[in-house]
């Protein structure tokens, strides 16, 4: 397939691109930043603004699928980066005729979420970091997938738990709305997706994925998504 990513110069993003490329599709990295990535055989760069509709429209251009893996970070104003991207992301694909959508969004997104067992988590780092610290970002991305839910576009919602890296894909497990567990590395969240984009057993719905192999360190999971991230 050939395959558009946003967000692709990210850490999920660049996931996406290697595993992508090493799975044999074509891929179209589409990024703000001239120069942060290199073509190669099998890969095309679209240098776009995600909530530019012109330059959507020319970066989707004749690819059979949409992936999404654009982020932002905590902050205590108003967040637009997912609903608006979002917003110009499937209008475009709407006038391409391309009906394949997967988006990034998290665990959060269900407001059922509480990991079993996680009592920590659930109630000290959770409603710290996630509702309070994170609850612009999250409160976006809620308006992301409403936007995206009223298309008719063959959509998934991608809900990982707190990222982490990890160098490789290890057995991951997912569940629809969203999966039990804490945790997801980046490999296993670009392997999800891949894997969906072509199986299609979330088809319109949302897909959680959670890593149970390895687990990351909490205090440096915070700082590096939570506050260094950019």
């Amino acid at each position: 397939m050939r395959i558009a990513v946003f967000g692709a110069n990210g850490p999920t993003g660049r996931r996406l691109i290697e595993q992508a490329l090493a799975a044999g599709h074509e891929v179209v990295a589409v990024t703000r930043r001239p120069g942060s990535l290199s073509a190669r055989p099998g890969l095309a760069v679209a240098v776009a603004d995600a909530t530019d509709p012109a330059a959507v429209d020319a970066a989707i251009d004749g690819t059979d699928a949409v992936l999404s893996a654009l982020g932002a970070r905590f902050s205590k104003g108003t967040i637009t980066t997912y609903s608006a991207s979002a917003t110009v992301i499937t209008g475009a694909m709407a006038r391409h005729g391309i009906k394949r959508l997967l988006a990034v969004s998290s665990s959060i997104a269900d407001p059922n979420w509480r990991p079993t067992g996680a009592h920590f988590f659930n109630h000290v780092l959770d409603p710290l970091v996630n509702r309070r610290l994170g609850r612009t970002l999250h409160e976006d991305m809620r308006r992301m997938e409403a936007v995206v839910r009223q298309t008719g576009l063959d959509w998934t919602f991608v809900r990982p738990s707190g990222l982490f890296e990890h160098p490789v894909v290890t057995d991951y497990h997912t569940a629809e709305t969203s999966a039990d567990g804490v945790f997801t590395a980046r490999a296993d969240l670009a392997a999800s997706m891949l894997r969906e984009m072509t199986e299609r057993r979330y088809v319109r719905t949302a897909m959680g994925v959670i890593t149970t192999a390895v687990k990351p360190n909490i205090a440096k999971l915070i700082w590096n998504e939570g506050v260094k991230k950019k």
